[in-house]
């Protein structure tokens, strides 16, 4: 078995810091690189993608909504094309910094309110995916298991991860619990290994009713802005390895 291991870095903007990008790249095989929209600035883009060279670790394009001051987490009312301009916007941003370090961006993972409405919405992944197809039809888009921006990249003729979260919970019907409810951000590492190992291993988690849900499993997010994530990051990495899995990312 083997799996991709993902987080959102990139996300300072000027001098402010935000995250634990050096420390996280020790553990992850994937970044997701903001993209100045709904956090992050060219500087934060270039120095995340030297980064990630540097480590041999991946990188993919995480653009969001243009809300610096919700940090992109809240839903906007936006037409399809608009949602195709933003996202080809910010792709061929990253795409130009990392063109210029001679990296190729491997990977596609919307942020935030956009990524959750293009779960739900298939207009909305629709538009990401023709976006993504414009630029580089050989980039891997990520979504939910069983959602619409999947089935949107699929019909695109894009390969597709599924992506699961090991520091979220979930509800019964698959879909992220909002980040306004109480435990909706799980911090204990030892439940962030556990759940990590079964989301791989058995295909399965547990939704905060008790509920079980099963889930493919190609890609672990981990939330480079929650407080402990590079601990989360080395604990789960070194849970998976010790349970026989191998983590590494998409590229040959």
């Amino acid at each position: 078995m083997r799996i991709d291991l993902n987080s959102d870095l990139g996300e300072s903007f000027g001098p402010w810091p935000m995250g634990q990008d050096a420390a996280l790249m020790a553990s992850i095989s994937s970044a997701n690189v903001a993209c100045g929209f709904h956090a992050g600035d060219p500087g934060a883009m270039r120095a995340t993608v030297a980064l990630a060279k540097e480590r041999g670790v991946a990188v993919g394009a995480h653009p969001g909504f243009q809300d610096l001051v919700g940090f992109g987490r809240r839903e906007m009312k936006v037409t399809p094309a608009e949602v195709e301009d933003l996202v080809l916007y910010q792709v061929s941003a990253l795409a130009g910094m990392a063109s210029a370090q001679r990296v190729r961006l491997q990977h596609v993972k919307a942020h935030g309110a956009l990524y959750n409405m293009a779960c739900r919405e298939r207009a909305l992944a629709d538009a990401i995916a023709k976006a993504v197809v414009a630029l580089d039809p050989s980039l891997i888009l990520f979504g939910l298991p069983n959602s619409e921006l999947l089935r949107a990249g699929e019909a695109a003729g894009l390969r597709v991860a599924a992506e699961v979260f090991a520091d979220r919970a979930y509800d019964p019907d698959g879909s992220l619990t909002s980040r306004a409810k109480p435990g909706s951000v799980i911090h204990d590492t030892q439940a962030v290994v556990e759940r990590a190992i079964k989301m791989v291993r058995e295909k399965k988690v547990i939704a905060v009713d008790g509920s079980t849900i099963a889930l493919q499993a190609d890609t672990i997010c981990l939330h480079g802005d929650t407080p402990g994530a590079a601990d989360h990051a080395r604990a789960v990495r070194k849970g998976l390895e010790a349970a026989g899995i191998q983590v590494a990312n998409f590229l040959p």
